[in-house]
């Protein structure tokens, strides 16, 4: 397992301020600081996840990790969209400022990890999105969850949520390509690479049905194999 963690964008998410924010420029790194600390929290129980099932299963279900935090511009896009006053005290109505993605080998893992994440008695589940069983209208598939962890601090305990995004590898090349050709709008008042991208889409689901039908068989011959001796 890889996991990736962009130590300068990290540094520069904490230490930009939002012209919005100048006057409470202090207190703008403090909350940005937490969720990146949440974000620390939230992957380590991921890693030790991984571990653990490694000892046991002989196999990693988690094939790396990535993390960010939302860019200011992002924030404050988001606060519009909202129809939020620009305050540090309206942050905590975002849910996705601090984000971990999990890519999986195979469909039923993601299930597994979620599951087991969510089971820790110290993790409070807020929200879940099953974009993998309702993809969204332009084919993105993913298992979205907004959870809530512990994180402590000198002189405190606070309650910080994540969204931790759960897909496959297939999910997650589709996603890329598809937020970078989007974002860069190639494909805006492009209708035929929009319905290209989707049967893309579908395509890749496809061959995660497929990957998942194999293991499944695999394991009944393995285990044929092992009660035959």
């Amino acid at each position: 397992m890889s996991m990736e963690l962009d130590v300068t964008f990290m540094a520069n998410a904490v230490e930009t301020v939002p012209i919005e924010f100048k006057e409470q420029a202090t207190l703008y790194r403090q909350v940005m600081m937490t969720y990146y600390a949440a974000i620390r929290e939230v992957q380590t129980k991921l890693e030790i996840l991984n571990d653990d099932l490694q000892i046991r299963t002989s196999r990693n279900p988690i094939e790396f990790i990535k993390v960010r935090l939302k860019s200011p511009e992002s924030i404050l896009n988001k606060m519009q969209r909202y129809s939020l006053d620009k305050t540090i005290q309206n942050l905590s109505k975002i849910n996705d400022i601090a984000g971990v993605r999990v890519i999986c080998t195979y469909i039923n893992d993601i299930y597994d990890v979620a599951t087991m994440l969510v089971n820790q008695d110290d993790v409070k589940l807020v929200q879940i999105k099953d974009y993998i069983k309702k993809p969204k209208e332009n084919g993105y598939r993913s298992l979205h969850l907004v959870i809530e962890v512990p994180v402590f601090f000198s002189n405190e305990k606070r309650h910080m949520k994540v969204e931790v995004q759960i897909r496959t590898i297939a999910m997650d090349f589709w996603s890329t390509i598809e937020h970078d050709v989007e974002y860069k709008h190639i494909i805006s008042a492009n209708s035929e690479i929009k319905a290209e991208l989707k049967e893309c889409a579908s395509l890749s689901h496809d061959l995660d049905l497929r990957m998942q039908e194999i293991k499944t068989k695999l394991k009944g011959i393995r285990d044929e194999t092992i009660q035959g001796n």
